[in-house]
């Protein structure tokens, strides 16, 4: 039976594996949390691995808030960038396979056309450049890996864009939303069940792998079709800029291109807009 360490387990994407595994007997899951485990603390990963044998470790644990990711450039790195290291030192050394999340903003957004796993980097903010380091922690430090890179992530746990525009819907607030930036909006759900596949599926095709839901869409689209689908939010109350001010730069085009993980994996994302539905659909009932 094949036993997984996931780090960080009271973020989004942590409790989506959560929910995808609960019913699942073929494999046996260990989820930490970063109080338990922090990945920075390269001592006690060490102490937990040599009381454990994990064929698998999934790190979810990172340090996510953007904007502030500018002034808490330390803590940033010390998280994404040396987390993953140390992460990836102790796998090499207990042979375990690390899964790294990683995202679309190692971009400079400077094309058109959703981009693949060869195009060249160029971050443009701290929490960018700090998640491509520790790809290339992961790269230098441990051979059987696999890098996700992915884009938008929400879900119904959590912050994130689509419960801060639930919110502020409910409450009538009037919203500006951006059209500066486009990317695709992705189901932390359907991400979480893209990992345990390639968990499932030993087919040992480690490197970089872009996934995200199919499509692409602005914020304000985003923010749009959240109103469409909840019918108790009036969007009369949304407009839209197309200049929005903020302290981190973001990438103006970031859409992953996702068919290197379909044709090696099978994975089929949905379309985001039905992957939003069942997001929704999931909160409603809850």
């Amino acid at each position: 039976m094949k036993h997984i360490l996931v780090t960080g387990s009271n973020g989004q994407l942590a409790r989506c594996i959560q929910d995808v595994v609960s019913a699942n007997k073929t494999m046996r899951f260990t989820f930490m949390t970063k109080e338990a485990l922090s990945v920075t603390d390269k001592e006690s990963i060490e102490e937990i691995f040599s009381t454990k044998q994990f064929d698998y470790c999934i790190n979810t644990a990172a340090y996510t808030n953007v904007e502030r990711a500018e002034s808490d450039k330390d803590i940033t790195f010390a998280i994404n960038a040396e987390g993953a290291k140390n992460l990836a030192d102790v796998c090499r050394k207990h042979d375990t396979t690390l899964f790294q999340i990683s995202t679309d903003y190692v971009f400079d957004g400077a094309t058109t056309v959703p981009y693949v796993e060869t195009d060249a980097t160029n971050p443009i903010n701290v929490y960018g450049a700090s998640k491509l380091k520790g790809e290339n922690y992961v790269r230098e430090h441990c051979k059987k890996h696999y890098i996700i890179r992915t884009s938008w992530l929400y879900s119904q746990y959590g912050h994130n864009f689509l419960k801060t525009m639930i919110k502020h819907g409910k409450a009538g607030t009037r919203l500006t939303i951006t059209t500066e930036q486009t990317g695709t909006p992705t189901n932390a759900n359907d991400l979480a069940r893209a990992i345990v596949t390639m968990v499932q599926d030993d087919n040992n095709g480690y490197g970089l792998y872009h996934f995200s839901n199919e499509g692409e869409a602005t914020w304000y689209d985003f923010a749009t079709e959240i109103f469409s689908q909840t019918s108790e939010l009036n969007s009369s109350n949304l407009a839209k800029t197309d200049h929005y001010r903020t302290f981190a730069q973001r990438p103006k085009y970031s859409v992953l291109n996702t068919t290197k993980i379909k044709e090696t994996f099978k994975i089929q994302p949905f379309n985001w807009r039905e992957s939003l539905k069942a997001v929704l659909h999931t909160l409603e009932t809850n």
